[in-house]
């Protein structure tokens, strides 16, 4: 990813096409803008690398977390899903692992969601957070 920026732009543009929801047609749901523009903060930072080591380290080992309390994450949790992510995590796992206080799982959107679909997250969070307050 380090050598060419059309490689780059090549390979970001195939995932936007593979994990998003967009039925194989990229343009419909990013712009061209969208996707140079994508592509250049990754090339101009050169921080493809430190973007993608998330996903190698995640599946080289489990996340193992820091204490033995249940749910380990302890913090009221919101989870939103997206129906054409490349990957959708149970319930029944969330809720042993998160405090879960909001279940969603939206009808449109893949793993770019905030970009594809950014009305259903904000409305989501708000919704989120409004519960807490009340």
């Amino acid at each position: 990813m380090h050598d060419s920026p059309v490689g780059l732009a090549a390979w970001l543009t195939e995932k936007r096409r593979a994990w998003s929801d967009c039925g194989g047609d990229v343009e419909s749901v990013f712009s061209k803008d969208d996707l140079i523009t994508n592509t250049m903060l990754y090339w101009l930072t050169d921080t493809y690398v430190s973007s993608a080591r998330h996903y190698y380290e995640t599946k080289a080992e489990a996340l193992t977390p820091a204490h033995d309390r249940q749910p380990p994450v302890e913090a009221p949790t919101a989870l939103l899903q997206f129906k054409g992510d490349v990957w959708m995590q149970p319930r029944k796992w969330a809720e042993r692992y998160y405090n879960l206080k909001r279940w969603t799982v939206a009808e449109h959107g893949g793993h770019f969601a905030p970009m594809e679909t950014p009305g259903v997250l904000v409305d989501d969070i708000r919704a989120f957070f409004r519960a807490l307050r009340s």
